[in-house]
């Protein structure tokens, strides 16, 4: 359960009041509208200038630490998260805390690539990956440690049709609660619940294609 009580970010959020459990909940709205402000306090990543936000009811500024192992956060674009030069390197590097010894690191990393259907790539450098084959890997690198959440911003913006719908159909498969910006509209349909953000409040609260219905008509 996500929780925001009366949290607020000078000139990006208003005052806001949520409770967010359902397993999948959508943020649309215009570039500029709070939408990534909003999610990324969830994790820590801004923190509200009044009021708090919980994570399964630890506070982000006062448990910061422990909120941010328990929530992944992927961005629009993978180059900001693919930080080692191979791809198993990299979910490596989200393994060292769990896995201490190399081998059992490599071979946990393997297994990871490996289910997400990826094993092949391990050797490959990340920067000789296409756009959808990135964004696989950084989502795999995120959900190597586990989280409870996953907060996805904008994760299909940079892709092409056919690695949009495969990178949404993963997403949609996890088992972790999942929040996903997105201006796809059809992505944002399949939610169990979207928010429309419009200049720094929550413009609407609901269900996903009423949502949607709303955020089009107010364009």
């Amino acid at each position: 359960m996500i929780e925001f009580d009366q949290a607020v970010v000078a000139n990006r959020l208003h005052p806001t009041t949520l409770a967010l459990g359902e397993q999948r909940v959508g943020v649309i709205g215009p570039n500029g509208s709070g939408k990534s402000t909003l999610v990324r306090l969830i994790n820590g990543l801004i923190e509200p200038d009044s009021g708090r936000v919980l994570v399964n009811g630890l506070d982000s500024q006062r448990q910061g630490r422990q909120v941010r192992q328990s929530v992944g956060f992927l961005f629009t674009d993978p180059g900001a998260q693919l930080v080692m030069p191979t791809v198993i390197e990299d979910i490596s590097l989200s393994l060292r805390n769990t896995h201490t010894k190399r081998t059992e690191r490599r071979a946990a990393a393997l297994a990871i690539l490996d289910r997400f259907g990826l094993k092949d790539l391990a050797e490959r450098s990340v920067y000789q990956l296409s756009g959808g084959q990135r964004q696989l890997v950084a989502l795999a690198s995120v959900l190597a440690t586990d989280p409870q959440v996953l907060i996805a911003d904008e994760p299909t913006t940079l892709l092409d049709l056919k690695n949009s719908r495969l990178v949404g159909d993963l997403l949609f498969s996890l088992e972790q609660q999942v929040i996903l910006v997105t201006h796809d509209l059809d992505l944002a349909a399949r939610c169990d619940r979207v928010l429309v953000v419009s200049d720094g409040r929550i413009d609407f609260d609901g269900e996903p294609q009423l949502a949607v219905d709303h955020y089009r008509a107010s364009v």
